[in-house]
């Protein structure tokens, strides 16, 4: 008997549902907003890690498109080399 009636008539339930999903989905935009501005930042600090490395060995920080990808294939090796 208890599961008679709903809690609220269903043309008003439809507001709360709709408002519910609403600030779902406000939380999921606002969470990929602070991954990219995350990613942005470690993007950055890593690049001038890399160069402040390069200046250290004595290369030259002047960076093309092709020697930042090959740049970012030495990072990803040592890694696989450090996991195994």
């Amino acid at each position: 008997m208890l599961f008679a009636a709903p809690a609220l008539p269903l043309d008003e339930a439809g507001k709360y549902v709709a408002g519910a999903y609403v600030v779902f989905l406000a939380l999921i935009l606002i969470y990929v907003a602070i991954m990219a501005a995350k990613l942005q930042r470690i993007q950055r600090e890593l690049g001038s890690l890399a160069d402040l490395a390069d200046r250290s060995q004595g290369r030259s920080t002047d960076r093309g498109v092709g020697q930042v990808r090959e740049r970012e294939e030495e990072i990803e090796a040592v890694r696989q080399g450090g996991r195994g």
